[in-house]
Formats: structure tokens, sequence, C-alpha cells
């Protein structure tokens, strides 16, 4: 059930209602009582009278003294209403005699009847009370004489009970006027309700921001005047708000167009406001989804900055305007490096910049490591080769045959040297100047059989034989050069590690609207588990000795991730089962 709010109107109207009906009732209830008193203290004059009379009567003839009370039976015939009861009573309650009752000697003591004690008390007192000795209902005044009460009583009978009711002319007169008031709060409400209901309409249309009535008037003056003011203040206000909504879209595009992620907070960490990137670098960061921009201060990775951010949100830090506080960490998460910097400005707001320096970052570690890989993998070939050369140069009675000998060796370890810095500079375009490559449509099959071709005669050394299976329709959008050195680093790496009589499977085993996903994989011993997630790394060898002894570079699988990768594509590797490895990538169609 919908509960639908009251309109101002009917507000107004149940107030004024309210406090009008609250009015009458009061004047009523006043007026009612009021009346009611006067006729009661019209009647307990009457009887204060009646009761006067006696007492002088009594005084007169000297009956209290005499105890002569029958004598007081003359005054029956003196009071002209018949219904009229007068009783004696004696200080300590007992009667003494009674105009409706002959034996009233044997009435019990009437010292505690409502009207006796307040006599007793206050001279005089009334009550309305059924009477056990006559059965009748009596209306009864006592008045307190010295040494003696004299009680009268009127029956209280219908006439006695109308008298004693208040006139009813008032009560139809107030409910008139109050008729007449509820007409008149109709119609002024409903008059100032449609005004009201105006500039509720204004305000709702202004709220919806659309286009104000400009002859819209109020024939109240005051209202009038109100909806000008209002009219003048909703214009200012809505150029304002254009004018702050354009500046923000430009704010929130160069934002959005950042690189960076980028929050503004309040002193309390309440989010003014954050562009996305923001929002998907603390996601990253903290490994959850869907985080609020206020989270960060949750996150144990920020807890430094935010450390040095707090001890300047106090109210006893002062911030030089000329000097603002600026800090930066940086945070190692998943294989990626991201520097975060803030700065804390005099109102105590502050600013978060999130930057994402993992290819930086890993570019200067990796050519720290690399540095340090070349001087290691040069030195064996430069010291091989110069030391066949300082053998021949020592000694120049060598047979000649030892002469060639060296000099061949001194050949082969120059060749290997050549091939190391041919991989190292290849490995270092695609990082660095990967947009220099000229991308194409390429045949993926002719290009791979192109590749066995030319590594033919090594493979028959070894008895190696090879199977394709990537159907002549398949084209990918990418540098045939980078693709042949995928293929071939492959080859090679199975021509020195497989073994002889090893089987080479190259297959494409899936594709969707993007991909083409292929497999490339031997017979070989494999890598042991350890080494695995670490073969695509340069120089890094799973067994030290044997890639020197094959002359291979340490840099092949690194430049075949590197080159898949600028083919947007993934790759992975992993143990067959059956023994060999398979390396699982994928190629982008266009």
């Amino acid at each position: 059930m919908v509960l639908r709010h009251r309109t101002y109107k009917q507000r107004i109207f149940i107030y004024f209602f309210a406090a009008f009906s609250f009015f009458m009732i009061a004047i009523l209830a006043f007026q009612y009582n009021r009346e009611k008193r006067y006729r009661i203290d019209e009647l307990e004059t009457s009887l204060d009278n009646y009761a006067g009379f006696t007492h002088r009567y009594i005084e007169h003839y000297d009956i209290l003294s005499q105890q002569n009370f029958e004598r007081l039976d003359t005054i029956k015939h003196l009071i002209p209403e018949s219904n009229i009861r007068i009783t004696v009573i004696g200080q300590k309650g007992n009667v003494m005699y009674d105009s409706f009752v002959p034996e009233y000697s044997t009435m019990e003591n009437h010292l505690h009847r409502p009207e006796v004690q307040k006599a007793l008390y206050s001279d005089t007192g009334g009550n309305i009370r059924h009477s056990e000795t006559t059965g009748q209902d009596f209306y009864y005044y006592a008045r307190y004489y010295d040494g003696y009460f004299v009680r009268c009583a009127v029956v209280y009978n219908i006439a006695i009970e109308n008298f004693l009711k208040a006139e009813r002319v008032f009560i139809f007169f107030m409910l008139a006027l109050f008729v007449i008031m509820w007409g008149l709060l109709s119609l002024v409400t409903r008059r100032l309700g449609e005004i009201i209901n105006r500039l509720r309409d204004f305000a709702v249309r202004a709220g919806k921001d659309e286009d104000i009535d400009p002859h819209l008037e109020f024939v109240d003056s005051e209202f009038g005047d109100i909806r000008r003011q209002i009219v003048q203040i909703y214009n200012g206000l809505r150029k304002t708000r254009q004018d702050l909504t354009a500046e923000k879209e430009r704010l929130f595009n160069h934002l959005n167009a950042l690189n960076e992620g980028i929050a503004f907070f309040l002193p309390n960490k309440e989010k003014i406001l954050a562009n996305s990137h923001f929002i998907q670098y603390i996601n990253l960061i903290s490994e959850r989804s869907s985080i609020s921009a206020e989270m960060l201060f949750e996150i144990e990775d920020f807890k430094p900055l935010v450390f040095q951010i707090e001890k300047y949100l106090s109210d006893d830090i002062v911030i030089n305007p000329k000097d603002l506080p600026q800090f930066s960490v940086t945070i190692s998460k998943s294989e990626k490096y991201y520097n975060v910097q803030s700065i804390v400005f005099p109102d105590k707001s502050f600013e978060i910049l999130i930057s994402d320096v993992t290819r930086p970052e890993k570019r200067r570690l990796l050519k720290q490591q690399l540095t340090s890989n070349i001087a290691h993998e040069l030195k064996t070939p430069l010291a091989s080769i110069k030391g066949y050369l300082e053998t021949i140069i020592n000694n120049q009675s060598l047979p000649k045959e030892k002469q060639v000998y060296f000099v061949q060796r001194a050949f082969i370890q120059s060749e290997r040297l050549n091939s190391l810095l041919n991989d190292i500079s290849l490995l270092n375009n695609i990082e660095d100047a990967g947009d220099l490559f000229e991308f194409k449509q390429v045949h993926l099959r002719p290009l791979i059989n192109d590749v066995i071709e030319n590594l033919e005669s090594r493979m028959n050394e070894k008895n190696i034989v090879i199977q394709l299976a990537v159907n002549e329709k398949v084209t990918v959008f990418g540098n045939d050069s980078l693709l042949s050195s995928i293929f071939q680093n492959f080859i090679e790496n199975s021509i020195n590690y497989a073994g002889e009589n090893a089987s080479i499977k190259i297959k494409q085993y899936l594709e969707d609207e993007k991909f083409y996903y292929l497999s490339y994989s031997d017979s070989g011993k494999g890598i042991a588990e350890t080494h695995l997630p670490r073969i695509f790394e340069r120089f890094y060898r799973a067994d030290e000795g044997r890639t020197r002894e094959n002359g291979g570079t340490g840099l092949g699988l690194s430049i075949v991730k590197n080159a898949v990768q600028l083919h947007r594509g993934e790759i992975s590797v992993r143990n067959k089962p059956e023994g060999g490895l398979e390396f699982l990538f994928s190629l982008a169609k266009a």
C-alpha cells in the first residue's frame, strides 16, 4: 500500500482546523462550566437562605437550649416549596431534627456525610447523593453554626436536574461559528494552496532544468516578488551550473585521457573525484574487484603513504602554500611497478597520483641485469678467442694442423659472439623500437616451411622428424622476420636439447575472431618444473653447461616471448605427460 503525502494545502487546513477546534472546545468547556456553576450557585443561594432562616428561628425561640426541636415543624409551613428538607445536626453528628423523617432520633450519625464534612472545614458544603433513610436523591447543602449544622436539601428530580443544566444555545452558536470558520478556512487554504502549487511546479521545472515560463505571475504581490527573485536566482545558478558542468567535463576528459590514476580527497578522506585509471590501479594493487577509491586507505601496500599523509591532516599542523608536502612510494605487485605520489594542500585536502612504471622500471632492471649478463656471456667467447690466438702467437713452432685447429676454434667462438650480439640487438629492437617493424598479412604455413628447410640438414644429422599441422589459409598480421625467428628459435632449441631421433609437432589447435592459437612441442625429456617459470628470462639456463656446449646464446626463448607479445599474443610452456616441452601461444589475425 502506497501512502500519499498530504499536500501543503491539506496541512495548512489541518493546522488551522486543529487550532480553531481546540480554541472552540476550550471556550465551550469554559462557558459550559461557568453556566453550570452559576446554576449551582443560584440553587445553593436559595438553600443557604433557608438554612439562615432556620438558624434565626432556632436562635429566636431558643430551641437549642430547650431541646424543643418539634417546634421547627412550623418552618415547613413557612417555606413555600414542599420538596425542601431541613435537617439540624449536632456538632458530633447526631441528628436533632429532620423535616422529612418523623423518627429522626433513630437516624444514624451524619458527621461523615460529605456535605457535613465540607461545612465543618469550610462553613458550607454541597453534595448530590442518595438518601438511605428516605430512599430519594437530594441536593444537600449544609452550613455550620456555633455548635450545630443546618442542612437544607431539595429533592433531586427532573426539574432540579434540568435547572442545573447549562443553557445549550451557546453551544449551537459556537457550532454555527465553527461551520462558518470551516468554510472560510477552506476558501483561504484553497487560495493559498493554488499559489503554493504554482511555486511547487516552478520548483519542479527548475529542478529538472526545464525552461521556465516567463509569463508566470502571482496575483499576490508578495508571492510575485518572491517569484521574480527566485527566477533571477535560478537563471544565475543555471548559467553557473552550465559553466561548471562544461568545466567539469573538460576536467574529466583531461583526467581520463591521462595514463595515470588520479584522485582528490577531503581532509576526512572522502573522495571528491577520481578517474577510471585510479580505480583500476587500486583494484590491481589490492587484487580485489569493485573497490571504491576510499578503500585505498585500508590497503596494506598504501599504508606507508597514508601514514605520511595523516601526519599533515592534524589541526595542529599549518601547511605553507609555497612549500606543499609531497610524498612518493613505489609499490611492486604481480610483476608490476607503481609509483604513488601525494600532495597535501593548505586546506588539508590532498591529491594521490598513481603511475604504472612497470615498463621503465622493468627496462631499468633488465638493462641492469642485461649489462651484467652480457659482460658475463661475452667473456667466454672472448676469452676463448684470446686464448687460441695467444697460443698461436706464443708458440710459433706449433704444427700447422694445430694452428689451423686453433684458428677454427677461434672462428667458432667469433661466430657465437656474433650470434650473441645479433640476438641482443634483435631483442632490444623488439622491446624499444617495436613500432618500427613492418607489419603485414603473412601466410604462416609457407613461412614455417622455409624455416624448416633452412634447418633441415641439422635436423637430419640428429634424425629429427617434424610434423606440421597448420592450415594453408592461416594468415596472421605480423612481421615475417620476427615470425621466422619464433619458429627458428623453437626448432633450434629442439635440435640442441631434444636429443637423437626426436619428433617435433607444430599445430594450430583453436581460433576465434581475433586470434589463432598454436602449439609447438617436441619429444625430448623436458625441463624440471622449478625452471619452467624462468625459461623466458634472458640468459637463464636450466642446465648451466649444456647451453654453452651446444652454442646457444641464452636469448632464444626471450626473443620468442617478446616477438609473440609484439604480435599481441601470449605464450606459456608446460611439460607433456609423455615427455618433452609444449609451448602454447597465440598470434593476432588482423
